[in-house]
């Protein structure tokens, strides 16, 4: 006899001599034990290269998978790098019983940022950076720029410098870019004229 009971009970079962006519009986009781209730955490997403703690609770033991990116699979927080946008199911097993739940990592991509091409400037004459690929940016040494935070700010070195350009795209992935630019000195002029030096 297969028992599938949903709750716990207790089965008597009477059985006959058949010869005698004798009877007898006894029970068995199946203990039904409540599936847990596992939860992988809340979806997130990251930026490539990045990582992101996934959080599984409600069981006593876990298996996730796939493993791809994972720092562990049989723990309740492993830390999930993947490249790409991934799906991870855990498996939360309490009193024998065992119940999955998933959670999504999704993988944004970082933006290609440009800071132009490296310029040559003559000492006190301004060169014009642009910086593209994101949405908003910021430059950094701040020395000699007319702004740090625009897109194409004016810059006016007094010595050769390489500035860097952070920029930000809408889903909040960063990426840098670097120009020089390389500041001439100006040259020192003399001027004779009758035997005197200027």
């Amino acid at each position: 006899v297969i028992a599938s009971p949903t709750v716990t009970t207790t089965y008597t079962i009477s059985g006959t001599h058949p010869a005698a006519g004798c009877a007898s009986s006894a029970t068995l009781t199946v203990s039904v034990n409540a599936l847990p209730t596992i939860s992988a955490g809340s979806s997130v997403a990251i930026c490539r290269g990045s990582s992101t703690t996934l959080n599984a609770t409600g069981g006593t033991s876990y298996s996730w998978s796939p493993s791809t990116g994972l720092s562990c699979t049989t723990c309740a927080s492993p830390v999930a790098s993947p490249t790409t946008t991934t799906t991870y199911t855990v498996t939360g097993t309490a009193n024998g019983c065992s119940r999955m739940a998933s959670v999504t990592v999704t993988v944004n991509t970082l933006p290609t940022v440009s800071a132009g091409s490296n310029v040559n400037r003559c000492e006190g004459v301004a060169a014009t950076l642009t910086a593209s690929g994101a949405s908003t940016y910021v430059w950094t040494p701040a020395t000699g720029l007319s702004c740090t935070t625009c897109s194409a700010p004016s810059a006016t070195p007094s010595i050769t410098t390489t500035y860097t350009v952070t920029g930000t795209a809408s889903n909040g992935c960063q990426n840098t870019a670097s120009v020089t630019v390389t500041i001439t000195p100006a040259p020192d002029v003399v001027i004779t004229g009758g035997g005197v030096m200027f």
